[in-house]
């Protein structure tokens, strides 16, 4: 049995085949085109994974914060140095240790300063021995002088005496001329001695004055030197100085000091100041007498802005703040604490919770909930003044708006998420 060929088949095939693969191509493009044109899917977000908050209107409080510690007020801090060299013989009092202004820290010895305080003290005996000699012998010669003067004094008063009788004898010619001027001239002579015995009395009075100052000055002279020895032989019996607790003695037994070794810190654990570092950004409008709260972990304490350190160090500028209130039990130096400082306060303005990223005075971009609250939009808003909690709005959000505050970065490719 033959096969009859019948190629009108296999051209109605073959036609079949080409529009099927035409109507595959003009497909495939109308499903792309569809594609390209759909918007991409929203990202999903767990609503419990982010932090939302509402734009308010009012007062907003500007503040900034800090870490830092409670540290002695040096006015009520006192450290102790060392005045001569010697070695630490005796520890009596240990780090933490309440004391008083006579209590004694340690001991310490010097040979040569004992034996120089002892030298001092013979020559201070030795000065005020001089001193008293001086004064006895000058007062007897003061005395001797004096009574030579006296003697002057009675034979002037005497011939004075004499001439005026003479006188009253010579008016009535009892006796001759030549006897009144004998009389009178001794009177005389006696009147000039007796003057110049007084000048004499007087120069040497200023003069005993001055031996004896001069002697004065060596006699407070060597007492200078003998309490200046002493109190360095003093000094090595350590004191505390004030009352208060002793947080610093770093000295062993047989240690030897040179002058000016520190050997040990006393302060009174009341009075205390905080030392905070403040974000050098952030350090700007802090002024000195602006009201500022410290957290000790213990309790709060207010108090107010003191110093401020002009310089930065390591991208932070050191802030004083004088504590005000009574501090809680466990305060002391050293203690960390936690400190907000208040700078100004806003009247009126719109502001939300501060962001995870943006600094203040710029624009940033945030993701603003829809009515539902299932999703968000990306916008930009223009922030302006922050505080630690708060940053105030000027443009991009209006009051009753809700945004995420979290941090979005996994986000920065889309401008919409959906909060499942």
């Amino acid at each position: 049995m033959m096969d009859i060929a019948r190629p009108d088949i296999k051209r109605q095939k073959r036609r079949r085949q080409i529009v099927g693969v035409v109507l595959g191509v003009v497909v495939l493009g109308i499903v792309t085109i569809g594609v390209s044109r759909l918007k991409p899917a929203a990202q999903e977000v767990e609503r419990s994974t982010v932090w939302t908050d509402t734009v308010k209107r009012g007062p907003m409080l500007r503040q900034v914060r800090g870490l830092g510690s409670l540290i002695p007020s040096q006015e009520f801090t006192r450290q102790i140095p060392a005045e001569t060299e010697a070695t630490v013989v005796r520890i009596r009092m240990l780090p933490g240790s309440q004391v008083k202004a006579d209590s004694i820290l340690l001991e310490m010895s010097n040979p040569q300063v004992e034996q120089a305080a002892l030298d001092a003290r013979l020559q201070l005996k030795a000065a005020e021995a001089e001193y008293q000699s001086l004064r006895v012998k000058l007062q007897s010669d003061l005395m001797n002088q004096k009574a030579g003067a006296a003697t002057v004094t009675a034979d002037y008063s005497q011939a004075k005496l004499q001439s005026e009788t003479d006188k009253a004898l010579y008016d009535l010619g009892v006796i001759s001329g030549l006897a009144y001027k004998a009389s009178k001239g001794k009177a005389d002579e006696l009147t000039t001695r007796n003057n110049i015995e007084d000048e004499r009395l007087a120069i040497n009075q200023k003069a005993i004055e001055s031996q004896m100052a001069q002697q004065q000055a060596k006699v407070d002279q060597m007492r200078a030197l003998a309490e200046l020895k002493q109190k360095q032989l003093d000094a090595l019996k350590v004191r505390a100085g004030i009352d208060g607790v002793l947080v610093d003695l770093p000295l062993q037994v047989g240690q030897h000091v040179l002058p000016g070794a520190m050997l040990a810190k006393v302060v009174q654990p009341n009075h205390l100041i905080a030392e905070l570092k403040i974000a050098e950004t952030q350090a700007r409008d802090i002024q000195i007498g602006q009201p500022s709260m410290v957290d000790t972990h213990n309790g709060t304490v207010p108090g107010t802005v003191m110093r401020v350190d002009p310089a930065v160090q390591n991208g932070t500028v050191t802030v004083d703040v004088q504590l005000t209130g009574e501090l809680p039990k466990g305060a002391r130096p050293d203690l960390s604490v936690d400190g907000t400082i208040d700078l100004e306060r806003l009247e009126n303005v719109l502001y939300v919770g501060r962001p995870a990223f943006g600094q203040e005075n710029s624009t940033i971009s945030l993701f603003k909930l829809d009515a539902n609250g299932t999703g968000a939009v990306r916008v930009p808003v223009k922030v302006g003044r922050a505080s630690v909690n708060s940053i105030q709005i000027i443009e991009g959000l209006h009051e009753g708006d809700t945004v995420i505050l979290s941090d979005m970065s996994r986000s920065d490719n889309t401008d919409r998420i959906r909060l499942d």
